[in-house]
């Protein structure tokens, strides 16, 4: 008996600090647009329905048009917002993407959706040269939020990569590893623009 596919949202993390940058990382216009937004737009031409994940006082910020999941506050790191997108859609898969991948393009994001395995407990990007899987650039199956979530309740770490890399994952690569390229500084901002503009 085959087992029924669960439908694919889309999750954009925006409720971070930004700490490092200095300013929301989500605020930042690298295509003309917030990047929040601009990720928002590409999930959402792909996925059921798109999500933003974003902390409690984040909400005076937006407009009325983008659906929004607050994070709970349960779990520590990324894995707040994703979870908190899991509790509210248990059934669902998640296509996650971090507000800091300023040369992610819609190529790759059809290139990973292409390549899901709904079998495992997540679909990844990883990059060729570190071959490690990039949770915030990731397809999470139901049940992979559901062992991530027991994860958490042992783990001396709440990063999910360690998660991913401990689990049965499929790893994608893209066609470049720039396109998974983070930019959490202004060094790394700079960079990214320069990327883009030429």
């Amino acid at each position: 008996m085959q087992t029924k596919i669960a439908i694919l949202n889309g999750l954009v993390l925006s409720g971070g600090k930004s700490t490092r940058m200095g300013n929301d990382k989500g605020l930042i216009e690298y295509h003309g647009i917030p990047q929040r937004e601009y990720l928002y737009s590409l999930l959402e031409s792909l996925c059921d329905k798109t999500f933003l994940s974003i902390r409690e006082e984040q909400h005076k910020e937006l407009v009325s048009n983008f659906n929004c999941i607050v994070d709970r506050n349960e779990y520590r790191g990324p894995l707040n917002g994703i979870l908190s997108a899991h509790k509210e859609h248990s059934e669902n898969a998640w296509l996650v993407v971090a507000c800091d991948l300023p040369l992610l393009n819609a190529y790759s994001l059809e290139k990973l959706i292409s390549e899901r395995d709904t079998n495992k407990v997540a679909t990844a990007y990883a990059t060729k040269k570190s071959n490690l899987p990039e949770p915030l650039i990731t397809i999470w199956e139901p049940k992979g939020l559901q062992l991530a979530k027991e994860y958490m309740k042992t783990a001396e770490s709440s990063c999910p990569r360690k998660f991913l890399i401990n689990s049965d994952i499929k790893l994608v690569y893209p066609e470049k590893d720039e396109v998974l390229y983070n930019a959490n500084s202004i060094k790394e901002y700079e960079f990214a623009l320069n990327k883009l503009n030429s």
